[in-house]
């Protein structure tokens, strides 16, 4: 709640932060830079990757007789904030236009505050960022990685899905705000199906 208020009371933020990767005639010039066209290409094999070995992991251990929460909740986490949440509900009735949309980088529609529910925008719209909230999945999935290597492997995940999400940015597909409460508001949904998945499994271990 603090973060939404603080890019709706200050909404130059998000123009600022589009304005550096704008070039007026040339737009936003590095949605065709080939590193970056393959970085966000890379982030969308990987989650369809895992979220295929979380599956065939569910079907093991349940064949095995073997506890199965922890792919079961990374399966729930991307269906219900991904999914559900961020491409179900928020990107398909929240209208707002994306920054290459409006007429302050080239486009025809008004820049539209954070919340506010808009019709500049039909679908898939810019509030919030879709790939961003699947990027920051993996950084649920990392943290699921057996003890020793989980540090290095969250710290990876988390820069990785950094790059991911900016990448969006730079390519004028959305504003920062989109981005950070993206990730937010999985982040809420992945804590909330932790508690629901997990916790029991922790307590009964107790």
């Amino acid at each position: 709640m603090a973060v939404s208020a603080v890019f709706y009371a200050y909404p130059g933020i998000d123009l600022t932060v589009s304005a550096w990767f704008y070039e007026g005639d040339e737009g936003f010039a590095l949605q065709a830079s080939a590193p970056l066209v393959v970085l966000r290409a890379s982030a969308e094999w990987l989650m369809r990757a895992v979220a295929l070995l979380a599956l065939v992991e569910i079907a093991r251990r349940a064949w095995a007789r073997r506890p199965w929460r922890g792919p079961l909740w990374l399966l729930a986490c991307l269906l219900v904030g991904p999914g559900l949440m961020v491409n179900g509900i928020l990107k398909a009735y929240w209208g707002r236009p994306r920054p290459r949309q409006t007429d302050l980088f080239g486009g025809e529609a008004p820049y539209q505050k954070v919340w506010v529910v808009s019709d500049w925008c039909e679908r898939n719209c810019s509030f919030v960022s879709g790939e961003a909230s699947s990027a920051f999945w993996l950084v649920a999935v990392a943290l699921l990685t057996p003890g020793p290597y989980r540090t290095p492997v969250t710290a990876f995940a988390t820069i990785y899905a950094a790059a991911v999400s900016l990448n969006r940015v730079a390519f004028g597909g959305h504003y920062l705000s989109d981005v950070v409460l993206a990730w937010l508001l999985c982040a809420l949904v992945f804590l909330t199906l932790a508690r629901l998945i997990l916790m029991p499994s922790a307590d009964k271990a107790e």
